[in-house]
């Protein structure tokens, strides 16, 4: 019988691979952990990898797929220990095992129903799911706990996530908990306890993979030729600088229109390429500027484009960014020009720019050691640079002796919030923090001309 259901298995694993592409690695080596239904599991799976790369879709999927007993929580939407456990305990799948989609009624889920479950502890949370798994026939099956954010969890009860990773031990059921997360392991790691769990990494998509995936968000109208080319320019402009699938989705979905334009009014042949590129680089290069931000609407975005081909400068009144209203410290502003500067300086300029008696070169110079570099740092895009680089660069272009302190760090995290600067590591106690500036280069201009400094001296792509 289990060699009938193995088959049965590996045909709908075939299945899924066609669904969820460029994932089949990760979908056998989660298959391989499952076992079959009645078998017992690892009592936790870590999986971990960046925004976009499939983690949820994946997971997802195989419940829905294989009709898998289990339980969706997203950690954003349980603040607290005693939230957590209720949404676990009130969303068990217990009147039919064998359909995934059961959802809860909305009466019962209701807290001042009297079929509403309340939990005040972990060792209540632990005997109450022992209670409702064993006198259900779920104790048969292994029933799945997904937490999707598990980041944070870390910031909830200290003896939390311990206890949800050693919850098959706990409470003797064939649990397995699904911890999914955008941060490695050993970022989770506080204290002693912890049981190991099986760590599965989803990688970033590789170039050939994003247009393999982005290609099915072919129009109807579009032959699938045509869209794959449109496909690969955007990919040769955003790649670098942006890995993010569900981005540059975004993006190709904003600019299409742009390029089919031509094809539609019949002004070039879709085998122009040369054409179609002129006409839907300058879109490109201008959602370039705005990678990840989102300052306006998709709606928004069409109608500054409208009135940009209509009008050079009717765009400014279509609508205004916010970001270019900001009002910020007098400190702020300069510690966000220094992240500019490092962001987009090389670090070996840093001496020539920002140190005394440091014999500084000539234009002509200056011209002769760029021409041979491969590109500008512009059109590369903003590189990151740990915070003692950019407190370097503050202090050397501040004008008076300001003197280190917590005001001063408070400052950064603020650009943070308000997405001015993205910090993209450091969050342990070993490795600095590490940023990288968000803006662009009108609006840091607009920023040092508040402040009269004149950035354009310390840039290098404009020596």
């Amino acid at each position: 019988m289990e060699v009938a259901n193995q088959e049965c298995m590996d045909s709908e694993d075939f299945t899924l691979g066609k669904t969820v592409i460029c994932r089949e690695t990760q979908i056998k080596t989660l298959l391989a952990l499952f076992g079959q239904r009645c078998h017992m599991t690892p009592g936790s799976i870590f999986v971990y990898g960046h925004t976009g790369t499939g983690k949820s879709l994946v997971i997802q999927s195989m419940m829905r797929h294989y009709k898998l007993p289990h339980i969706f929580i997203n950690c954003v939407e349980c603040s607290s220990l005693r939230f957590l456990v209720e949404e676990i305990l009130n969303n068990l799948p217990l009147q039919d095992v064998s359909n995934s989609e059961v959802d809860a009624d909305a009466d019962d889920m209701n807290p001042d129903n009297e079929n509403f479950v309340r939990c005040e502890d972990l060792t209540d949370f632990v005997r109450t799911l022992k209670s409702l798994v064993s006198d259900n026939e779920l104790g048969k099956e292994t029933l799945y706990i997904v937490l999707d954010k598990a980041e944070r969890l870390r910031s909830t009860n200290p003896v939390l996530l311990p206890a949800l990773l050693r919850l098959q031990e706990l409470s003797g059921l064939n649990i397995c908990t699904i911890l999914i997360s955008e941060i490695v392991w050993e970022k989770f790691r506080t204290g002693t306890g912890f049981c190991e769990p099986y760590c599965l990494n989803f990688p970033d998509y590789t170039r050939n993979e994003l247009m393999e995936i982005m290609v099915l968000d072919c129009p109807a109208t579009c032959e699938p030729e045509l869209y794959s080319l449109y496909v690969n320019m955007v990919l040769s402009v955003f790649h670098m600088v942006c890995r993010d699938l569900r981005e540059l989705r975004h993006i190709a979905r904003l600019n299409f229109d742009y390029f089919i334009d031509p094809v539609k009014t019949e002004e070039c042949a879709p085998s122009n390429t040369r054409k179609l590129w002129k006409n839907v680089e300058p879109h490109l290069k201008k959602a370039l500027k705005s990678v990840y931000l989102r300052e306006v609407s998709s709606r928004q975005w069409e109608l500054m484009q409208q009135a940009e081909l209509a009008d050079g400068d009717a765009s400014q009144a279509v609508v205004a960014l916010p970001r270019a209203h900001v009002e910020l410290p007098f400190y702020s502003k300069f510690l966000l020009i220094a992240a500019y500067l490092a962001s987009y300086n090389p670090l070996k300029c840093d001496r020539r720019f920002f140190a005394k008696y440091s014999g500084k070169k000539s234009r002509r110079m200056a011209k002769l050691l760029k021409k041979n570099e491969r590109a500008s740092n512009h059109l590369l895009g903003p590189k990151t640079f740990p915070i003692d680089r950019m407190m370097a660069i503050f202090y050397s272009i501040i004008d008076g002796k300001v003197v280190p302190s917590a005001h001063i760090y408070v400052q950064i995290s603020s650009l943070v919030s308000l997405h001015l600067l993205s910090q993209v590591g450091g969050d342990d106690k070993i490795s600095a923090p590490k940023y990288k500036c968000l803006v662009t280069l009108d609006f840091i201009r607009n920023i040092a001309r508040t402040v009269q400094f004149d950035i354009m001296r310390y840039l290098y792509d404009f020596l």
